[in-house]
């Protein structure tokens, strides 16, 4: 298994050589470790493709996982969090709920990310 322990954005340290490679179509350089194996790996993420969108009218569905925004030390926040379901995602760093449960709860400013639909 691969953790990624770091993630840059174009410009900064680490990411010169590979905006001068790739331009504007970098998104972002990570950097993941492979402890089984003892490798670490850099990896890009490149735009690749771009057409034109319509987004939706912005309303999340009740039962789309979204991830919020929790700070360490917001103990009892934390605590309904998990009270609601909610599951600590340590790789991207929030709590993944159901949205209709971040809305009863009124932590909707706390959105940060939507996922998918409801997880099995």
């Amino acid at each position: 298994m691969m953790r990624t322990r770091l993630t840059l954005k174009p410009g900064q340290r680490g990411t010169r050589k590979l905006v001068a490679k790739y331009g504007d179509r970098l998104v972002c350089v990570r950097y993941r470790y492979d402890e089984e194996r003892k490798k670490r790996y850099k990896t890009v993420e490149l735009i690749v493709e771009e057409t034109d969108w319509e987004p939706r009218d912005g309303r999340i569905a009740g039962d789309a996982i979204v991830g919020i925004r929790v700070d360490y030390q917001e103990l009892e926040l934390r605590r309904k969090v998990k009270r609601a379901g909610g599951r600590w995602n340590p790789e991207r760093r929030v709590w993944e709920v159901r949205y209709d449960r971040v809305v009863e709860m009124g932590l909707e400013e706390r959105v940060v990310e939507v996922f998918t639909r409801e997880r099995s």
